[in-house]
Parts: C-alpha cells; sequence; structure tokens
C-alpha cells in the first residue's frame, strides 16, 4: 500500500475559553467580599479604571460628563424585562404584574430592604447620645493578661516568655501554640516555657492560656479543690461520657454511677470557653446580595443590595489625554489592553449583576409559598429546574447560588437553602422537600412528650399520615443531621432528669 500526501478541508465547531469569558464565569462565582478584592486589585492594575463614588444629594444626577456617557455604571440595580435582559428600571421583578416601588438607590424616600442593610451596620443614630458608650472601650482578654503580667513577680527573661505565650492566646482563652516552637524562637529551653506557663494558668480567668479542653477544665476544677483522682480519671475519659458509656467510667475512676452523674454535673458547670467574656475581634456579619420585600398587593419584590455591588468606570478622559502622548507600539498596546480589560470587566459585573437577579428572582418565584406560609411549604427544587426556567446551564447556576445570601422577611438564607432533595408523596401526589421534612421531624420531636419518647418507626409513621413517604434510615440521616439523639439516648435523659 503506497502512501501518500493529500489536502483535505474540515469544518468542525468548538468551544474556545477566552480570557473575558473565562473572567465572567471567574466573577460570578465570587461572593460579594470576594468581589471587592478582585475590584480593587483591578483598580490598582489598570490606570483607566476609576472607582465610581456616590453623587452628594442635592446635585444634579441626570448630568453627564464626556467621559462618562458610555460607562455602564453600577450605581443602581436594575431589573431585567422579559425580552433582552437590558436594563429596564429599578432593581425590583414584582410578580404580581404591578410596577415595584422605585429602588431606594433613586426613591425619595428609604426602602425598606435598605433600611435593613442599615440597622445591620450597627451605625444607627439615637437621639440620645451617650457620651460613655464611646469613651469606654471593652478589654480583650489578652489585654487583661498582660494587665496582670505587669504586676506578677517575674525576672525580664520570664516576662519576655509570658508576653509571648499570652499573644499566641486565641479568642477562646486557649494557648495552642507548640512550645517547642516558642522555646526554639525566644532561645530558651523548653523547661523554662513550662514554668511560665505555669504561672499564667494562676492569671484570671481561671483555665484561661490551657492547651486542650481537659487541661481548661482541670485548672477550674483545681481552684475549686475538686481535681481528685477520680475526677482526673473522668476527665482523661471523656470521650467514654460523650457516649454514654457510664458503667465503664465507673470502672475506670472507681465510684459508682450515681457519683458519675454528679461529676458530669460539675464539668458541665464549669466554662469551656474562659476567653468568652471578653472583647474579641469583631464578628464577621452576613451582607445579602439580594432582598426580598412583601408588597401591599401580595407579591414579592426582588432587588439587588447596591451595597455589595462596585461601581467602577472607564475614565475616558484620562485615556483621550495619555493617548496622544502615546508614542512607541509598545505603550499604544498597553493602552489599548487596558481599555479592553476596562471595558470587559464592567460587562461582566453588569452582566453578573443581572444574572444574580435573574436568578433569585426565579426562585421567589417558584418558592413564594415559603414567604408566606414558612419552611413546611418549601417546594422541592434542584438546579435544572431554575437552569430550564432562565435558560442557563445548570453549572451557571450553580456559580451564582454559591456564598450568594437573600435577606427575606423570615430572615437571611443563602441561595443554595432553597434547593432541596425531593421525597415522594404516599398515594403519587405533590412530592415534599426533603427540608420541610426535616423541619417536620424536629418539630415532632421538640413536642413529644416525657412519657412517649418517638423512636424512628414511629415518626416515619407520622410522617405517612402526612402524605409523606420516607423510609426509616433517612428519619434517621435527618435527625442525626439535627444533631438529635436517638430516642434510647433521649430516654436514658428523660429518666435522669426525673
Amino acid at each position: 500500500m503506497a502512501l501518500a500526501h493529500r489536502l483535505q478541508l474540515r469544518q468542525t465547531q468548538s468551544l474556545v475559553m477566552t480570557p473575558q469569558l473565562q473572567q465572567a464565569i471567574k466573577l460570578l462565582q465570587l461572593s460579594n467580599v470576594e468581589l471587592q478584592e478582585y475590584v480593587e486589585g483591578e483598580l490598582e492594575r489598570n490606570p483607566l479604571l476609576e472607582r465610581s463614588e456616590r453623587e452628594e444629594a442635592g446635585d444634579d444626577r441626570d448630568a453627564k460628563t464626556p467621559e462618562r456617557d458610555d460607562a455602564m455604571r453600577l450605581d443602581e440595580s436594575a431589573a431585567l424585562n422579559d425580552g433582552g435582559g437590558e436594563l429596564d428600571g429599578p432593581a425590583a421583578d414584582s410578580f404580581d404584574g404591578e410596577a415595584a416601588p422605585e429602588s431606594a438607590a433613586g426613591a425619595s424616600g428609604p426602602s425598606a430592604a435598605l433600611d435593613w442593610s442599615r440597622a445591620s451596620s450597627g451605625k444607627q443614630r439615637d437621639d440620645d447620645f451617650d457620651f460613655e458608650s464611646i469613651t469606654s472601650e471593652e478589654k480583650s482578654l489578652k489585654d487583661h493578661l498582660h494587665d496582670q503580667l505587669s504586676i506578677a513577680a517575674l525576672d525580664p527573661v520570664e516576662r519576655i516568655i509570658a508576653a509571648r505565650l499570652i499573644d499566641e492566646v486565641d479568642d477562646a482563652g486557649y494557648m495552642r501554640a507548640d512550645l517547642d516552637d516558642i522555646a526554639r524562637d525566644l532561645g530558651a529551653e523548653r523547661g523554662d516555657i513550662e514554668r511560665v506557663l505555669k504561672i499564667c494558668h494562676g492569671f484570671d480567668p481561671t483555665g484561661a492560656m490551657a492547651r486542650d479542653l481537659k487541661e481548661c477544665m482541670a485548672l477550674q476544677l483545681a481552684e475549686l479543690d475538686r481535681l481528685d483522682p477520680a475526677m482526673q480519671a473522668l476527665l482523661e475519659n471523656l470521650e467514654l461520657a460523650a457516649r454514654r458509656d457510664f458503667r465503664r467510667l465507673s470502672e475506670i475512676c472507681g465510684v459508682d454511677e450515681d457519683d458519675i452523674s454528679d461529676m458530669l454535673q460539675e464539668i458541665r458547670a464549669l466554662t469551656p470557653r474562659p476567653g468568652a467574656a471578653f472583647a474579641g475581634d469583631p464578628s464577621a456579619f452576613i451582607l445579602p446580595d439580594v432582598f426580598v420585600r412583601e408588597l401591599p398587593s401580595g407579591g414579592f419584590a426582588v432587588e439587588l443590595n447596591a451595597d455589595t455591588l462596585p461601581k467602577v468606570l472607564l475614565d475616558r478622559t484620562y485615556y483621550s489625554e495619555v493617548s496622544k502622548r502615546a508614542r512607541s507600539e509598545t505603550d499604544k498596546a498597553f493602552l489599548a489592553d487596558c481599555q479592553a480589560n476596562a471595558n470587559w470587566l464592567i460587562k461582566s459585573l453588569d452582566q453578573r449583576a443581572r444574572t444574580i437577579l435573574k436568578v433569585a428572582s426565579e426562585i421567589v418565584r417558584q418558592q413564594d409559598a415559603f414567604f408566606v406560609h414558612g419552611v413546611r411549604s418549601l417546594r422541592p427544587m434542584n438546579l435544572k429546574t431554575v437552569a430550564d426556567a432562565v435558560e442557563m446551564h445548570e453549572s451557571t447556576i450553580s456559580r451564582v447560588t454559591s456564598n450568594k445570601y437573600m435577606a427575606t422577611p423570615r430572615g437571611v438564607f443563602e441561595l443554595k437553602y432553597f434547593f432541596s432533595a425531593s421525597i415522594p408523596s404516599v398515594q403519587g401526589g405533590e412530592s415534599h422537600s426533603a427540608e420541610a421534612v426535616r423541619h417536620r421531624i424536629k418539630e415532632m420531636i421538640d413536642k413529644e412528650r416525657p412519657d412517649a419518647v418517638l423512636s424512628d418507626d414511629q415518626i416515619v409513621e407520622r410522617l405517612r399520615a402526612f402524605g409523606i413517604d420516607i423510609a426509616r434510615r433517612t428519619v434517621a440521616k435527618y435527625r442525626e443531621s439535627l444533631r438529635i439523639p436517638s430516642s434510647v439516648e433521649r430516654r436514658r435523659l428523660v429518666a435522669r432528669s426525673a
């Protein structure tokens, strides 16, 4: 068989992930905090990008400068129309056929949604001015320990070691750093570190600077003069107490089960987090991406949270000035690249906002019964259901709902909360949401009488009476996910508390 060369023309289609498409996908799955950090980095790298500050009240909002005419600003949220998905009015989408109220960014009065966001910031003004509240400062645990160190009878070397140990204390009050690492860093012996740590264990609050839970409890029991050999043995075998293996604990500690019960009561009265009473780092709070408001007509309005939307634009005036002075091809290529990246970033941010609003609106539309009646009315829903409704891919819905939160009249929920598995109905009726079934199980157990503790089989029978076809192992799995003990353990707890 002879070999020969020949030319062949073939036409194929393939999906190419351009850098701009990769950027859009990346922005879609970022949380609002991660998005702010990403945009800040782009502002530092790209000289043509500038932050769009909100204009002062009373300024002419319709006045435009030439460099802002074509800039795609995200100052205000936008609702999606049913057509091509263009910006159309305020950031609200109502489901009752009526026009939604003006968004807070363009309305003359504050909306309920933005009232919520301001209330969560902790900066509301009040007529009663409390001077003491702004002059007094809460003391942290480390400051409290350093104050005691300043009056402790220690030599300079021991003070340095103690200060390092205090700096390693976390907000819960534990010193979890490795003593060998501290000894190596300070050029000291491990024995000296342990000796100073033992001195620091005498600081207030008792149990602070312990290396683990057992040591923390031992310090508190020693102060109460209750750290006898039996109690020490109990602390060394707390895992048996968690499993409620009181017979084995009785053998190890050398006391009867009644004494074990009394000893456990003493342990429960201790403080497992000695640093909890002191000020720590400010707790991170959730900033919702979407607000849901109930309209007077009975529908629901969905609004984007303008505070989470980065506001950037292309500085065309600066670009025009710099481009006139660019002489070399390198400079021109750099400016063109910066302009393209700025335009793509602005478009990607706009598309991200549109997509989040569109998906959130569809979730609210399909789960409207939840907002009216609560968790019991949560419908089963998966990514494909929403993807088909909004004509997007399931992977896009998954990215949109990751690390995104919705503030509703019933609380703040992650968007993924509304996606739940389907539990079939007994007579082939409408299926039930797994989250709703889990909520029913919790309600049943909360309402059970001490003399009639429900077993998993009994819970299955009651759920079937509600038309929910569920297996016993599924009930056990849901109960364990709710951290509810089994019926045997619950009966044992009732018997001991009686």
